[in-house]
């Protein structure tokens, strides 16, 4: 590869690189719709930060593992990497990681992955920043299915702001908890010039009393050719202090007698 080329490559990659760090601050397929007791869009909105309030409350400490995988082809090459990397989580400390192994793309290891646990760190000092809250986003009520057996209700996000942790897209909450289950959506804002469109899939499932990311793949295509998907398997948790959750029926911001929990007829 002569430098032109060299150079034109090392821009694609470090335009790759800024969208993909989305992935580390977003946490089912989809099943047959059915027919529930819907609560209005301020209620499901007040429940999510419930949820949110409370399990950040409730999870103290936990330990898991994540694999990370980049592939990027272009006009030049395809390349990959892969990474296993060990998280502790303190909610006192916040994120530890440990890159346990690596392999493939050294550039890819260094300017994707390092950088979006580098990025994530960051984005944990400032949680209420990027919140679903309506502070951050507004919220649009679009239907209900159900989710791996449960009632979800589906709404439609769109940030207030240009922030680059934000998004748009859809996201799927479970009736019964008031936790995001599923989301697909965009970044907010795009990054480089050099990036026509990013999707960005994530699932979350429940660990014991908790909900936490399953898996996270984001989509991205660059302008003039060239597409990298970045896909992040979360496994093997292990919660090592932790204490009951507020659970959504608690939750004073909702009306006497009210809950989340959708009735299916």
């Amino acid at each position: 590869m002569n430098l032109r080329n060299y150079k034109h490559s090392s821009q694609l990659l470090l335009a790759v690189a800024a969208i993909l760090l989305l992935a580390a601050h977003t946490w089912a397929q989809s099943g047959s719709a059915v027919t529930v007791t819907t609560p209005d869009t301020a209620q499901i909105v007040q429940a999510i930060a419930h949820h949110d309030q409370s399990q950040a409350q409730a999870l103290e400490r936990y330990h898991a593992l994540r694999h990370y995988e980049v592939e990027y082809r272009g006009f030049f090459k395809n390349i990959t990497a892969k990474m296993d990397v060990e998280l502790d989580y303190d909610a006192t400390t916040g994120k530890s990681f440990r890159i346990v192994s690596q392999s493939g793309s050294r550039t890819l290891c260094e300017k994707v992955i390092k950088r979006a646990l580098d990025s994530e760190k960051d984005a944990a000092q400032d949680h209420g920043a990027h919140a679903l809250t309506a502070a951050n986003y507004k919220f649009q009520m679009l239907g209900s299915e159900t989710l791996v057996g449960r009632p979800t209700y589906v709404l439609q996000v769109e940030p207030l702001t240009d922030s680059p942790y934000l998004y748009r897209g859809k996201i799927w909450v479970d009736a019964a908890d008031g936790a995001v289950s599923k989301m697909e959506v965009q970044p907010a804002k795009n990054p480089s010039f050099w990036i026509s469109q990013t999707l960005v899939h994530q699932t979350n499932s429940r660990v014991g009393a908790f909900w936490l990311p399953q898996q996270n793949r984001s989509e991205t295509k660059v302008r003039i050719g060239g597409k990298a998907v970045l896909t992040i398997n979360y496994a093997s948790y292990q919660i090592l202090q932790a204490h009951s959750p507020q659970s959504p029926g608690e939750n004073s911001m909702q009306p006497e007698g009210e809950t989340l929990q959708a009735s299916v007829r």
